[in-house]
């Protein structure tokens, strides 16, 4: 047979979801750990995000930027469930992922002061601050993974600068200890 007879063989959605999932996992994995500063609820919250993609998936895959539009999953899921907060009371571990962690262990101490810093931080807050500094995304670009406007992604990055900078003040005069 010639190339011209040859079918084209596609994948199917659920094929294309696992071969996504598969390519993209430790990206978004990583994602979530800093969204939630835990390994479990990470792990939790990357599951749930995935699941309500797989739904979709058929309309996902033809997007130009599927993974971007998990991460605004991601992102729109954690802060729906710290809307429900008061309903769990799970407890985080700031413990670092063992394929995370080799990125930051050549950080200056000032990563063992901000990280728990930041993990206080309201989940839009933190999303805000991790897409901005850590994914390095313009305003723009937060505002489109977050689905809100560019001022609410200036307003949330304002106060959690703010909040961190009151963080990094109360250690400074030892009102608290790292």
């Amino acid at each position: 047979m010639d190339a011209i007879h040859d079918p084209v063989v596609e994948r199917t959605d659920d094929e294309d979801f696992v071969a996504f999932v598969t390519a993209r996992w430790a990206p978004l994995y990583r994602f979530a750990w800093l969204v939630t500063g835990g390994h479990d609820s990470a792990e939790d919250l990357l599951q749930l995000a995935l699941e309500k993609s797989y739904v979709s998936w058929g309309r996902i895959r033809r997007m130009d930027a599927p993974e971007a539009y998990v991460r605004r999953v991601v992102s729109n899921t954690a802060i729906s469930q710290s809307r429900r907060s008061f309903l769990h009371h799970e407890v985080n571990r700031p413990e670092l992922p063992e394929h995370v962690r080799a990125s930051f262990e050549d950080a200056s101490d000032s990563h063992a002061l901000l990280w728990p810093l930041v993990c206080s931080l309201p989940p839009r807050q933190r999303a805000v601050v991790v897409l901005r500094f850590y994914e390095d995304l313009t305003e723009a670009q937060v505002a489109q993974e977050l689905g809100c406007s560019i001022g609410t992604v200036k307003s949330q990055g304002h106060d959690a600068m703010q909040s961190l900078r009151r963080g990094v003040d109360a250690w400074a005069t030892g009102e608290v200890t790292a």
